[in-house]
């Protein structure tokens, strides 16, 4: 159940710009952005980070990223848990090393 319209502009900031750039330009960028900010939004009473986890590999599904050439997930289950728990215990001026992180694991850089 959702607390409040976070949820929503958690999914608008993805999209985000200004004079015609996109604040977060590839596919990559946008799925890290969407799992920090909704486990950090905690838009809905319970579940913020299991739901955060699961959209963002639905994100990576419904954009044919969420499995490498070789059909392997690109990130490991076990990596998406610590990751999401990193992400709730982190503090907020961490957050573009949050982001990189994840963009580690997505992208190898």
């Amino acid at each position: 159940m959702e607390k409040d319209d976070s949820f929503r502009a958690s999914i608008g900031d993805i999209y985000a710009g200004f004079a015609g750039q996109e604040a977060y330009p590839t596919v990559e960028e946008k799925a890290a952005n969407l799992l920090y900010f909704v486990v950090k939004n905690h838009s809905f009473l319970d579940g913020n980070k299991r739901i955060a986890a699961a959209l963002f590999l639905y994100f990576l599904d419904c954009n044919r990223i969420l499995f490498d050439e070789a059909g392997r997930k690109r990130l490991a289950d076990e990596v998406l848990v610590a990751v999401t728990i990193m992400i709730a215990e982190s503090r907020p001026d961490e957050k573009d090393a949050m982001v990189r992180l994840v963009m580690h694991f997505l992208c190898g850089a």
